[in-house]
């Protein structure tokens, strides 16, 4: 089967691209630096021939409101509308848990108009939601830092490791549409401000942190479940131990 990876040499996308070869798919990694631009269409129609399945894990250049919600609006549609006209079967696109539930946060807001359109969509589809991964837990103690102390909400978190996140989203893309959205999350729940206590305590960071009620989340106003499933949900296997141990191994086996 050809799958179709839309930001296929990213982080997700490139774990994506290639497990899928490992189980035998024809996977095409397309991104700018492949010749494929979903802002401007450029490449999508040559990419989608002879498609079946596409796994959108795009991220924008920047991060800023209206040019984020532009990314988002601009590059789903030209995508959406070049799998109709190659007959794609299943679209599948990584979302927020969370998402429609977090006020002040640009990023989230744009995810919310892509989602939109894909529920809008004839293509059928599939939406995973999942938690912050943890490869991102010292970006988050970094964004928090002020005068050499972490503020961090204390409020509930549930990180998830991007092999997790590759594992679920390939299965479901193997799998038959849900016309709809799944939540996905790691192992195990606690205070966001905990976790990335135990993060940096385990990368020798010296850095002090702090449970701060008023802390946001990139901009956006939390709540005790503003960032964690709240129903069903699939979850990982790999807990924060775990890949940190992995982590360890690999910093071990590359110095």
């Amino acid at each position: 089967m050809k799958i179709v990876v839309i930001g296929g040499t990213g982080l997700i996308g490139a774990k994506a691209v290639a497990l899928l070869r490992e189980k035998g798919h024809e996977a095409v990694a397309a991104s700018p630096s492949t010749g494929v631009n979903a802002i401007t269409g450029a490449g999508l129609d040559d990419v989608l021939r002879g498609a079946h399945v596409v796994i959108d894990v795009t991220n924008p250049p920047t991060y800023e409101g209206d040019a984020v919600t532009c990314f988002f609006r601009d590059a789903t549609r030209n995508l959406l509308e070049a799998e109709r006209k190659a007959g794609v079967q299943h679209h599948v696109a990584l979302s927020i848990v969370g998402v429609d539930r977090m006020e002040g946060n640009a990023y989230f807001a744009a995810k919310c108009v892509q989602e939109r359109l894909i529920a809008a969509s004839p293509v059928p589809y599939s939406i995973v939601r999942a938690t912050q991964f943890m490869e991102f837990l010292g970006t988050i103690a970094d964004l928090s830092t002020a005068d050499g102390t972490v503020r961090l909400s204390p409020h509930q978190f549930q990180p998830i490791a991007a092999d997790d996140v590759v594992a679920i989203i390939v299965e479901i893309a193997l799998g038959v549409p849900l016309d709809g959205i799944v939540d996905i999350a790691g192992p195990e729940r606690g205070a966001m401000h905990a976790f990335i206590g135990t993060y940096l305590r385990a990368t020798r960071d010296a850095r002090r942190v702090i449970a701060d009620d008023k802390a946001t989340y990139f901009g956006g106003s939390m709540a005790e479940n503003s960032l964690v499933p709240t129903g069903r949900m699939r979850q990982g296997r790999m807990t924060l131990g775990d890949w940190l141990d992995r982590m360890r191994l690999t910093d071990t086996a590359t110095a």
